[in-house]
């Protein structure tokens, strides 16, 4: 009994190491911040290129005093296979997760009918 539990125990471990010729990335810089106030930052960059940078704050988003809610922003890029560096800034706030690079869609421009429409509307108390 107790030869299969280490049996099982060495196979746990067998599975749980590093597969094939991939080695873990070393983390070349590393920061945190955490205060007291509820604001945070935070960085770091492996030794593959892959760069984090992220921070934020507490911040009223509504209109009761209990409307608080953590605000952050912050980027991150990586190389892709093809050598390609890709970079996406962005921000979460209460208008939600927004998302930008040079590299994600776009929608089109909205057309001039429907541009018009909607300032009709903003106008008339609608919108």
């Amino acid at each position: 009994m107790h030869c299969q539990i280490v049996a099982v125990a060495f196979f746990a471990v067998a599975l749980a190491s590093p597969q094939g010729d991939k080695k873990p990335i070393e983390i070349v810089s590393s920061n945190s911040e955490m205060n007291a106030d509820g604001s945070y930052s935070f960085d770091f960059e492996s030794a593959d290129g892959t760069k984090v940078s992220e921070s934020g704050s507490q911040k009223q988003v509504g209109a009761k005093p209990e409307d608080i809610g953590t605000v952050s922003k912050g980027s991150y890029s990586f190389t892709t296979p093809d050598g390609v560096v890709l970079t996406v800034n962005w921000v979460a706030d209460e208008n939600g997760f927004q998302a930008t690079g040079d590299h994600l869609p776009t929608p089109p421009p909205m057309p001039d009918h429907v541009v018009k429409m909607l300032a009709d509307l903003k106008a008339a108390g609608v919108l």
